[in-house]
């Protein structure tokens, strides 16, 4: 793909603030008939004095006048629309959307003269006025107009969006299509779209994030109505070919092209690369698999192909025990998602459910745990949430060891992360870690769809490499007979750890596996897979069909087993910016057919987790009694001791 490279030109800080008087001008009142679209909302009526009644509206009698729009017009008051959800002061979040809008109508404006000094537009203006217009220029006049109505158009609606994406929340408000798209001239154009804002707030907007939700909802609506016209419409050459910046905002201008806004501040956090990672061969291939999947969500059609086709993780555990890189996982994974939506322009959100977060006020905690999920899940961005430590921070349901606060968190976990209303888009993950996953709640853990086993070191090899990597290089200390970091190419160590699970490891598992080979022989056929599965749950009666929905789900990732090319991530044009339906086809293709080792290493894999889970639980609990017997039988002997020799 060839790319286009423009010449990006500073719309100056002065010539937008020029114009701060007209878009004030604009917010605060204008009348405006609707040609295309129909009103909404009810017009206000103007009170009028007793006795004096309501005229009926004069239609024409004219021949050919009856068919034309009778509409009135009506007066857009936008400040006292969004005013008007206070309750007498304006509060912080009306002041920042109002700002929001009239710095977009002055940014749109500014822009609007910049493309019609660059056109010529500027001169056809000056003859027209003057009454000096040339009869063959007409008709390039009025494409120049309706080019210049589409960029200020697009201009505002794509500086609306990026101002108000950092005061947006998880509430979403669906608008429906923009219809009053005027393109006679700007002015006209602006009044158009912001009669019809007004008709949109006074339909949609209930309260404050209903509000800053609908004014988005509206400028995304409006983007692809005016991206769609301009396709066909001429005079729109000056715009396209240019690029321009907003200094002050860091508001990139590219024709047709909508600019994306990260929410919130900077991410700060001790990034790892991949080859810092050492072990952790599965857990470290999926997460980096993982992080290109998120990037294939498509903003505009607001879902992923992965999660269309069925092969993306919304929910993963990465278990082990202390010091063996959990944490290091996630520098990783959160800074291969930063790089990639630095590269591609796309807002990326990262959080940490903590310990701190629960809360001794009735409630709270519940609150702080939903936050926390909206602001993952908020489709306009890439979000990764980990909870880490959650066996902390989740208490298990009957556990009366567990506060109120962490049985709120668990409430909240269960009905977000596979409760009746999830919606799956494929623009976000959560991670769940824990070193001692047993006192998870089963429910809770059991939705975790994918198991990343965080098992650190295992070799000779990696014990050579996670020693020289933290060393550094301030030393002369010869390697030696080592191929460093050779044991970590990970497509050779994914293999060798998938096929370690065409058995199982866990003890109880095992006795599992060898009846089941006896009775009924080699898993080959899905009955028989489906045997395998029933014996398991009679092996452990926690072994559901949540389980089995997780295992199908491992396989159809395993089916997608092939790495999206690093170049799609580094040249957004090859595949980031493509529309959804060529990047669903350009996945689709790389698929691969399931086959039977793959289910039976998944369905190993995750029953050997919930095995380990389980034993591990129960030797605990029975270790602690043990203990306990003894303390109170030496209490016991003690007293009886004492007793004897007073």
């Amino acid at each position: 793909m060839v790319m286009v490279t423009r010449d990006t030109m500073e719309l100056r800080e002065d010539a937008i603030r020029a114009q701060y008087a007209a878009a004030l001008g604009l917010l605060s009142g204008f009348d405006h008939a609707p040609r295309l679209a129909k009103a909404s909302a009810p017009a206000a009526e103007a009170e009028r004095s007793p006795g004096i009644g309501a005229r009926p509206r004069f239609r024409s009698t004219v021949p050919g006048m009856a068919a034309r729009s009778t509409a009135r017009p009506g007066g857009v008051r936008l400040y006292e629309r969004i005013e008007g959800f206070g309750d007498g002061l304006i509060s912080p979040l009306q002041a920042s959307a109002l700002s929001a809008l009239r710095r977009s109508v002055a940014i749109a404006l500014a822009l609007g003269e910049a493309v019609s000094a660059q056109s010529g537009l500027a001169e056809l203006k000056k003859a027209n006025l003057e009454g000096r217009l040339p009869e063959a220029k007409r008709a390039e006049f009025t494409d120049l107009l309706a080019g210049e109505a589409l960029a200020v158009l697009y201009t505002f609606a794509n500086s609306a969006a990026f101002l108000l994406a950092p005061h947006l929340g998880a509430t979403t408000v669906e608008i429906g299509e923009v219809e009053e798209v005027l393109t006679d001239n700007a002015p006209l154009a602006l009044q158009g779209a912001l009669w019809e804002l007004d008709q949109d707030i006074a339909t949609f907007a209930s309260d404050e994030p209903r509000l800053v939700a609908t004014l988005a909802a509206f400028a995304e609506a409006l983007m692809q109505k005016v991206a769609l016209r301009a396709q066909t419409a001429g005079g729109t050459a000056a715009f396209t070919g240019s690029s321009w910046k907003v200094e002050a905002d860091g508001l990139a201008i590219s024709g047709f092209k909508p600019a994306r806004a990260a929410k919130g501040g900077a991410l700060a956090m001790q990034f790892k690369k991949p080859q810092e990672v050492v072990g952790n061969h599965i857990a470290k291939y999926q997460s980096m698999r993982l992080a290109k999947m998120l990037m294939a969500y498509d903003f505009e059609r607001r879902l992923n192909p992965f999660a269309e086709l069925g092969g993306f993780i919304f929910t993963f555990m990465g278990d082990g025990k202390p010091g063996t890189g959990k944490t290091t996982l996630i520098q990783m994974m959160a800074g291969l998602l930063n790089d990639y939506c630095k590269v591609a322009g796309y807002p990326f959100r990262y959080q940490n459910f903590s310990i701190d977060q629960i809360d001794s006020y009735q409630g709270k905690s519940g609150q702080n745990a939903k936050a926390f999920v909206d602001n993952v899940l908020d489709p306009a961005v890439i979000g990764f949430g980990t909870i880490d430590d959650i066996d902390q921070v989740a208490g298990k349901r009957g556990d009366r060891q567990s506060s109120a606060g962490q049985q709120e968190v668990t409430a909240v976990f269960m009905g977000a992360f596979a409760g009746a209303n999830t919606v799956v888009r494929g623009n976000c993950t959560f991670g769940m870690f824990s070193n001692f996953p047993e006192n998870v709640d089963d429910a809770l853990r059991q939705r975790a769809g994918a198991r990343f086993l965080v098992d650190g070191p295992q070799s000779r090899e990696d014990y050579i490499d996670i020693l020289s990597l933290l060393l550094g290089k301030n030393h002369q200390i010869p390697l030696g007979a080592h191929d460093l970091f050779a044991a970590q190419e990970i497509k050779r160590a994914v293999a060798a750890s998938f096929e370690g699970h065409s058995r199982p490891h866990e003890a109880g598992l095992v006795k599992v596996w060898d009846k089941v080979a006896v009775d009924i022989g080699p898993l080959d056929t899905i009955a028989k897979l489906g045997a395998y599965l029933k014996a398991i749950q009679q092996a452990d009666e926690r072994f559901t069909g949540r389980a089995v929905k997780n295992i199908t789900d491992a396989v159809k990732v395993r089916a997608m087993d092939f790495e999206l090319p690093d170049e799609w991530m580094e040249n957004p044009d090859l595949f980031l910016f493509k529309g959804y339906d060529e990047k669903l086809a350009m996945i689709r293709g790389l698929m691969t057919p399931i086959t039977v080792e793959m289910v039976v290493q998944e369905i190993n894999r995750y029953a050997d987790s919930e095995f380990r889970y389980a034993d591990k639980s129960d030797e605990v609990a029975i270790e602690g009694m043990v203990r306990e017997f003894g303390r109170q039988e030496e209490a016991k002997r003690r007293y009886l001791e004492g007793k004897a020799n007073g």
